[in-house]
């Protein structure tokens, strides 16, 4: 066992874990967020996907240790003083996460798009969302949300 130090969502944890274990299990197991999900368990559909200092990262292939010293971000994190962030809101009133199972992965990747291209068109989007599955197929709702996300957040709404 090694005693790792991160920061998720804002709270540094001293966790007693293998620094090989994926951080995955240690948000899910060990700190209890429901965020990021275990999908595929190969990096391939974005459903655990988190922030790592601001960049996304496939957190079931990811090992714990890396993360030491880090700032980790889900998607409970991405909402800013108990209120949803608009990106949040905009991706329920869409009806964007049907059945919310990629929800976490997507917010936290949108989110990173937002973050360093607050005008992005609907092909960086795509490009940007590219490797996120939604296995409920609602990616033109996806889509149109992010784009009422960053005008909101630019003041255009």
């Amino acid at each position: 066992m090694d005693t790792i130090a991160i920061t998720v969502n804002g709270e540094r944890h001293e966790l007693a874990v293998d620094a090989d274990t994926p951080l995955l299990y240690v948000l899910a197991d060990t700190i209890g967020l429901k965020g990021p999900r275990f999908g595929c368990g190969l990096a391939q559909c974005g459903a655990c996907s988190v922030l790592l200092n601001g960049q996304e990262v496939r957190s079931c292939v990811y090992p714990v240790g890396s993360a030491a010293g880090a700032e980790v971000v889900t998607a409970e994190g991405i909402s800013a003083g108990g209120a949803p962030h608009p990106l949040q809101e905009e991706l329920i009133a869409a009806q964007a996460p049907q059945c919310g199972y990629c929800y976490g992965g997507m917010v936290v990747k949108a989110a990173e798009l937002l973050e360093a291209n607050p005008s992005p068109s609907r092909d960086e989007i795509i490009a940007h969302m590219d490797g996120h599955i939604c296995r409920c197929g609602t990616y033109p709702r996806l889509l149109a949300a992010i784009e009422r996300a960053a005008e909101r957040m630019r003041g255009d709404a």
